[in-house]
């Protein structure tokens, strides 16, 4: 779940879909699958650290600023190491 924070916060606008970060996260050693990614996505939204979207089927997040200081180590939140 970090992971995917850190790819969002420096994404474009904080913004990704789904499938990008699927195919990026092997650069932090990481290879879930894509139902894993989405899981993680819809449980990162739960916790107020990515709002999602799902327009024609792709789910697209936004990282939020609560997201971003658990991203930069500024918040603690259990769940993401």
């Amino acid at each position: 779940r970090l992971s995917i924070l850190l790819l969002m916060k420096d994404a474009p606008g904080g913004t990704t879909n789904e499938a990008l970060l699927h195919q990026a996260l092997p650069i932090y050693g990481h290879s879930p699958s894509l139902d894993t990614v989405r899981t993680d996505l819809g449980w990162l939204s739960e916790q107020g650290l990515v709002e999602t979207r799902e327009p024609g089927g792709l789910l697209i997040a936004t990282i939020t600023a609560r997201g971003d200081d658990a991203a930069n180590g500024r918040a603690v939140v259990p769940g993401v190491k």
